[in-house]
């Protein structure tokens, strides 16, 4: 048997599939990107609105309608500030990980996990978008420990 027998796994008989033509490859690739660029853009997104989220807890402390046992942990004001600090730091993770950077996925899956207990802490004071914050924050660390290996890439 030649060399080039014995190393050809796509052959009749083998037990496995040829590889797919290089352009097929490309378009799988192209997809799991878009994975990252999602994530990227999410993280931008959260990160803007928990910036929001936390200057109304700062500035206008009737927004909010806290029950009889109020909030885990932080007064109102503590919590705009931990929501303040997290969402700015989320938009700059954000941001990085369109870079494609190892230290930015990782930043933005540990933000992202920050930010779904913290929405998890304050949720008595706005369950709704507390729940919808959590989901995306899910979706986003799917997204970048799924598709993070493809992210080698620079847009800049």
């Amino acid at each position: 048997m030649s060399e080039h027998t014995q190393h050809r796994s796509g052959a009749p008989g083998a037990g496995t599939p040829p590889p797919p033509p290089p352009g097929n490859r490309a378009v799988a690739r192209s997809r799991r990107v878009g994975w990252i660029w999602f994530a990227g853009a999410i993280t931008v997104l959260a990160g803007l609105f928990n910036v929001v989220e936390g200057l109304v807890a700062l500035f206008d402390r009737n927004y909010y309608v806290l029950g009889p046992s109020g909030l885990l942990v932080f007064d109102l004001a503590g919590w705009g500030w931990v929501h303040l600090i997290v969402g700015v730091l989320a938009v700059l993770a954000g941001i990085a990980l369109f870079t494609g950077a190892q230290w930015a996925r990782v930043v933005t899956v540990a933000l992202a996990g920050f930010n779904a207990l913290a929405q998890l802490a304050f949720l008595s004071a706005y369950p709704v978008w507390g729940v919808v914050v959590i989901a995306l924050d899910v979706l986003v660390i799917w997204a970048v420990i799924v598709h993070g290996d493809e992210a080698t890439y620079e847009i800049w």
